[in-house]
């Protein structure tokens, strides 16, 4: 083939994106949710859909895979057709199964194209209504003489309650029964329920239970105090020093999306969270909108690459692996 020949095919190819982009998109966008229903990642994700949906002129129809932290879902994006049909919106797990997992169905940072973060939740310590200790000190004191008899709920391995609820075990020093769910959802109606003990929560599902004092609460995950609750102490002030978690999410979708497609559902993220009922459902909600440097596709494979460094050792030196 000649160069000019190679040159008009190049051209051409170039040219189809651009009008495949501008068609884009002529049917229903999904969007994969790898917890469930009515779970703190899927109230997010579905209010970006709502606003997206105004944005793109097709519905974005958000649909829950779930299984095994998540790994399930991103596996399935991961081998979807990559015709801008099917994207995923993910939290720090995305970047905790490559520790937690020995075996993967995919590579987080090689099998995906990246389209942007969205926005950054706290996590909140909680127990069941009529768990003995009132305050974070009587918990810290009660834990540490009845841990042998406390169960610790989360979403299942891999999951930030999970990853939240180790770190609160190691800064205590002690080791509790650990109670999974498919999901932060069902965890909390077992919390209500008075099935298990202690759960460590996004603000995005535990807030209302926290007003409504369905729930003893001891305090939130982040460094400094936050607006939604502007008088709740942090878990480092109250003595666990350095106690940081904070529930990021990313949307992805499968190697190969033409950049055309992905330039535009960036933009469809950026409309959304500049919508101001998404703004005030966030803010309500505990959710910070992300600044503009982690907005971009760059800026989220930088981060989940940073993640991955982050997390590793800790769980590698935690001990809990899946297959």
């Amino acid at each position: 083939m000649t160069f000019h020949k190679i040159l008009v095919a190049a051209l051409s190819l170039a040219g189809a994106a651009v009008v495949h982009a501008q068609a884009w998109p002529t049917k229903p966008v999904t969007l994969v949710v790898p917890f469930a229903a009515g779970g703190p990642t899927d109230v997010v994700a579905r209010t970006l859909a709502a606003s997206m949906t105004k944005t793109l002129g097709q519905t974005v129809v958000v649909e829950n895979k779930l299984g095994a932290g998540g790994t399930v879902a991103a596996g399935a994006v991961a081998k979807s057709a990559p015709d801008g049909y099917t994207f995923f919106i993910h939290h720090n797990g995305m970047a905790t199964s490559t520790a937690l997992y020995r075996k993967l169905a995919y590579d987080p940072l090689k099998d995906f194209e990246f389209v942007s973060q969205a926005v950054d939740v706290p996590m909140t310590l909680l127990a069941r209504k009529d768990f003995p200790a009132n305050n974070f000190q009587e918990l810290a004191a009660y834990v540490k003489a009845n841990k042998d008899k406390i169960n610790l709920a989360n979403a299942g391995l891999g999951a930030v309650s999970q990853l939240c609820g180790m770190l609160f075990q190691r800064a205590l020093g002690v080791q509790f029964t650990e109670v999974p769910f498919q999901g932060t959802a069902p965890a909390m109606n077992a919390l209500l329920g008075g099935q298990v003990d202690i759960l460590c929560d996004q603000t995005t599902q535990t807030i209302p239970q926290i007003k409504a004092g369905s729930v003893k609460f001891y305090g939130v995950t982040t460094k400094n105090r936050i607006k939604a609750l502007p008088d709740a102490p942090t878990l480092h002030e109250q003595g666990l020093r350095d106690f940081e978690v904070v529930v990021w999410h990313g949307i992805y979708a499968p190697k190969g999306t033409p950049k055309p497609v992905i330039d535009r559902m960036n933009g469809a993220v950026r409309t959304a969270l500049k919508d101001p009922e998404v703004m005030k459902r966030m803010a309500d909600l505990g959710a910070e909108i992300v600044p503009d440097s982690k907005l971009t596709p760059e800026g989220l494979q930088t981060w989940l690459k940073a993640e991955i460094d982050k997390w590793g050792p800790i769980i590698k030196a935690g001990g809990k692996f899946a297959d």
